[in-house]
């Protein structure tokens, strides 16, 4: 089979696209995989370093940009659609999937009118600007919640958040004398989750010998927080732009402090993993405060609210975790019920059926 997928932005688009790119390998090698992206998004660090040929294209986004954004967008979609029509006739894949991000808008729109069978992927309860603009055009839509079956009709499948198997694949953390945790605010970093965490160092003096810290800052706010440990006693904390082996840092954390976004959320179910989430305040619908709610309600979770967010309210935490080892395993036990291992091999059958009108 070949195989097109439009991916881009942020970690949350591209991540699910690569787990199914991955399942449909292991069912059939000889497949042909092409991801679709554009310039400015993390899929040219994430693709290539995944082992998959990532192609470009011009595109720009049209919701939450302002006036001169929108014009900057508008002006960029005929060679958006040039160059989409481009790639598609020159890979001619059997199959076109949008895996989220305003790159999918023209390829998938331009595979629709080359009659190429398409699908979209989405994984919040209310669909992406892009792919609601999109389900007129698409053949089939693979989901995560009920509620945005509305937009898609019969087009629409529930399946679950594909994730990387790797993630089923994390071992359970081992107790010990040294409390890890990992924090990150998504793939671009998270203000607010940074300086709140730089905060917390003042509340947590003389943790230094029991408490080891990795940090994903995002690029922009890196050399500040960098600054920021190395005039505490946590010096020695691993202190990153980007973590590329997310999978790894997992299993070495006891608990993962995060934003709440979707893929996230599917990730740390997938480990496994006891969380402190921190949603983002301003997402569509407050949809990460939901999907916090939904692990907290299941007992995987704590949540602090941003509003609510300070350096004192964040060590108060930390330390009532590293003091409560059997609150974090009963966290964990949790976690792993919400996992779905079946999403990303449920997103392939779909592909096989427009492919091939059957599952593979």
């Amino acid at each position: 089979m070949k195989l097109l997928i439009a991916a881009g932005g942020t970690g949350g688009h591209i991540y699910p696209g690569i787990a199914v790119a991955r399942e449909l390998l292991i069912r059939d090698p000889e497949s042909e995989i092409l991801f679709v992206g554009t310039a400015r998004g993390l899929e040219t660090k994430i693709v290539p370093e995944s082992g998959f040929e990532l192609a470009l294209i011009n595109s720009a986004g049209l919701k939450n940009v302002g006036a001169k954004g929108k014009i900057k967008g508008l002006t960029l979609l005929p060679k958006s659609f040039f160059e989409a029509r481009k790639i598609l006739k020159d890979f001619r894949p059997d199959v076109v999937v949008g895996a989220g991000g305003y790159v999918s808008g023209p390829v998938l729109i331009t595979a629709s009118l080359m009659r190429i069978p398409t699908m979209v992927m989405d994984s919040n309860a209310l669909p992406g600007f892009t792919n609601r603009r999109l389900a007129r055009f698409v053949n089939k839509a693979a989901l995560t919640f009920e509620e945005s079956l509305s937009f898609f009709g019969t087009k629409g499948t529930v399946i679950g958040n594909p994730v990387r198997k790797e993630f089923f694949e994390v071992r359970p953390k081992q107790r010990s004398d040294v409390f890890s945790i990992l924090i990150f605010g998504g793939s671009q970093g998270a203000r607010a989750i940074n300086n709140s965490m730089t905060d917390a160092l003042e509340h947590l003096k003389g943790l230094a010998g029991r408490l080891k810290i990795v940090h994903q800052t995002g690029e922009s706010d890196l050399d500040q927080i960098r600054e920021f440990y190395s005039r505490t006693e946590f010096a020695d904390s691993d202190v990153r732009p980007f973590i590329t082996d997310m999978m790894a840092e997992f299993e070495k954390a006891d608990v993962v402090i995060c934003r709440a976004g979707a893929t996230t959320c599917a990730e740390l179910a997938a480990a496994g993993k006891a969380s402190v989430m921190i949603p983002l305040p301003t997402a569509a619908d407050d949809h990460q405060r939901k999907n916090a709610e939904s692990f907290v309600d299941a007992g995987a979770s704590l949540m602090l609210v941003q509003s609510e967010l300070s350096g004192a309210s964040l060590a108060a935490v930390i330390r009532e975790l590293i003091e409560t080892p059997n609150a974090i395993d009963a966290m964990e036990r949790a976690a792993k019920r919400l996992g779905k291992p079946d999403a990303a091999a449920s997103a392939v059958d779909l592909i096989s059926e427009l492919a091939y009108g059957k599952k593979g």
